[in-house]
């Protein structure tokens, strides 16, 4: 009964989200040519504030929990677990005011409305995985303008989404090469919770009546610790919530 009514919700969904986009195509192109950077981000914003509006259709329900006060005297890192595309629209708005930027594949900078303009013009860094020094060069290049400005960086050390829920092993490789080139930064964890269930049954139908959650765990700074051992410090934090693998991902070897 609960995938019957999913159909029709999910309709009406991608018809919401498909309109909210190619909408904020325009506006972004806008805000960034006329206006510069403030305006464009600001778009931004609102566009993931939408997105989020579109998701409530499906009857989804946000929690964000953030209780620390996280200031902008030096760059900061967000790292998170990765469950599925609608992570990031809460961590866009919830944490709006440290400027969040990505880590993406070079393969989503085209193609994709407002989402590949954004990642493009917004100050993300495209990588190609395939290419190791690209990849180096533009996350370089990303840390370079966070050092100078204070805002932020999220990454996914899982290197791609869990499909149900359980975490996979952290990468050391990425979170290494920005605790190198960001040694002033501080850390911020934070674990995702349920958005997976969003795409239980693929991407058509969406699933309904979906409480997805964010927690915001205490920063860490960079400076001053050993980065593998930060590494594993950060993802015992983060999967601190997924006490049935917790265990398995303690016993496998750090990539």
């Amino acid at each position: 009964m609960r995938k019957f009514f999913a159909y029709p919700l999910s309709v009406i969904f991608y018809l919401a989200f498909g309109l909210t986009i190619v909408i904020f195509h325009p506006v972004q192109w806008v805000c960034y040519n006329w206006f510069g950077y403030q305006a464009h981000k600001k778009s931004v914003d609102y566009l993931n504030f939408s997105i989020l509006k579109c998701l409530n259709l499906l009857g989804t329900r946000f929690t964000f929990e953030n209780p620390h006060t996280i200031t902008r005297d030096q760059p900061i890192i967000i790292v998170a677990n990765h469950q599925g595309q609608w992570d990031i629209s809460p961590i866009i708005w919830y944490l709006r005011r440290l400027h969040p930027k990505f880590i993406s594949k070079i393969e989503l900078g085209k193609g994709i409305p407002s989402i590949s303009y954004n990642l493009r013009k917004g100050g993300s860094a495209l990588i190609d995985r395939k290419d190791k020094r690209q990849s180096i060069m533009a996350i370089r290049d990303l840390t370079k303008t966070l050092n100078k400005t204070n805002r932020s960086v999220v990454i996914f050390p899982e290197g791609t989404r869990s499909k149900d829920g359980i975490p996979k092993q952290f990468a050391t490789g990425g979170l290494i090469t920005l605790f190198k080139f960001m040694p002033t930064a501080i850390i911020v964890p934070v674990t995702i919770n349920n958005s997976w269930k969003l795409m239980r049954w693929g991407g058509f139908p969406q699933d309904i009546g979906v409480h997805v959650k964010h927690t915001v765990h205490e920063p860490i700074p960079v400076a001053g610790n050993d980065p593998e051992e930060l590494v594993k410090r950060v993802q015992d934090i983060v999967l601190a919530d997924f006490p049935s693998v917790k265990a398995h991902t303690r016993k496998s070897k750090l990539i």
